[in-house]
């Protein structure tokens, strides 16, 4: 793979002993022939395993440290040319109850990240958001969805420098930490019923392994100033729930606790109005800045039909099933 923002580089991955920055920093490592990799967290037990995993690694990095702390992460970042942003506080509940913490992390952090971009004169930036950001209910979505506009202002603010500034927007991972798989296979040891908040719950879905794949398409293709949503299927929470259940081939007991605060039953991945000025490329939507849109058209970019980006129909049992055997679930 040769994408030349990011092959034979020298990477920053904030958040990156998480699940999603993990599988990032595997990745490049696997398939961008790195100068250097450096992984940038404030879990010290995660970074101490990194360690270990990576320790006849020459080329990877560990940096202890929080995106709240500027000085930090502008030396974190010097010599970097890409860097991907996943560090974030990312459960809803707990942003809801703690909303001051969310914007020192999601949003200032956020500013730190990019000012640093900017002095280190970094090449790329790629910030990882989610579907929460659309239209937000929650501190957490109005916390990424700022991240999101700071990041695209960002190709405003830079003047003649060279960084690229994108988000990349994408919904519920599958397996990831704090996920409901997780949840629910901690519920199963325990003998308890699997916790359901609401059966006519929808989510987008997708896999560690393709999320991390089209945030590297993004960094490859990004102008500035653009958002990338990832197509992804969506499904009913309650099918998921009972399709674990046939795989695992235990008659599992499903309880309905209702939604938590903050929490919506269905999430959009772009509104009503994005939905009118996003394009459609093979695996994703664009949010282009307006002086790069005819670039994208005139590269196979599609207008968005007049219904918006919705999926015509949800995932079926079968499709979940083939989904979760995919991830490694029997």
């Amino acid at each position: 793979m040769n994408h030349p923002k990011i092959t034979n580089k020298n990477i920053l991955v904030s958040g990156g002993t998480g699940s999603i920055g993990s599988i990032l920093v595997q990745k490049i490592i696997r398939g961008f022939q790195p100068k250097q990799v450096r992984i940038l967290d404030n879990n010290e037990a995660g970074l101490f395993q990194a360690i270990r995993q990576y320790k006849n690694n020459e080329i990877v990095r560990c940096f202890l440290g929080d995106v709240r702390d500027k000085d930090r992460v502008n030396w974190a970042m010097k010599g970097a040319d890409a860097v991907f942003h996943a560090a974030a506080l990312k459960h809803v509940e707990l942003n809801e109850y703690s909303p001051f913490e969310s914007v020192k992390t999601n949003v200032l952090g956020t500013q730190n990240m990019l000012e640093a971009a900017l002095l280190n004169n970094v090449e790329t930036f790629i910030n990882i958001s989610t579907d929460k950001a659309a239209n937000p209910t929650s501190t957490m979505g109005a916390s990424k969805l700022l991240a999101e506009r700071l990041t695209s202002g960002a190709n405003n603010f830079k003047g003649n420098a060279r960084t690229v500034f994108a988000s990349v927007r994408f919904g519920n991972v599958l397996n990831s930490s704090g996920s409901v798989l997780p949840i629910w296979q901690e519920e199963i040891q325990q003998g308890k019923a699997l916790t359901v908040t609401d059966k006519n719950m929808i989510r987008y879905f997708m896999t560690i392994e393709d999320a991390v794949s089209l945030i590297c398409k993004a960094a490859a293709t990004a102008k500035g100033g653009e958002v990338f949503i990832l197509k992804m299927p969506a499904l009913k929470i309650i099918d998921l729930a009972e399709t674990l259940s046939e795989i695992l081939a235990k008659p599992l007991k499903i309880k309905t606790v209702g939604k938590r605060q903050g929490e919506k039953l269905f999430e959009k991945i772009v509104t009503r109005t994005e939905a009118s000025l996003a394009l459609e490329l093979a695996e994703m939507y664009v949010l282009p800045a307006a002086e790069n849109r005819d670039w994208y058209r005139q590269n196979g970019g599609k207008g968005v039909p007049e219904e918006g980006v919705e999926p015509k129909k949800l995932m079926t049992k079968a499709e979940i099933k083939q989904l979760l055997i995919r991830i490694g679930i029997k």
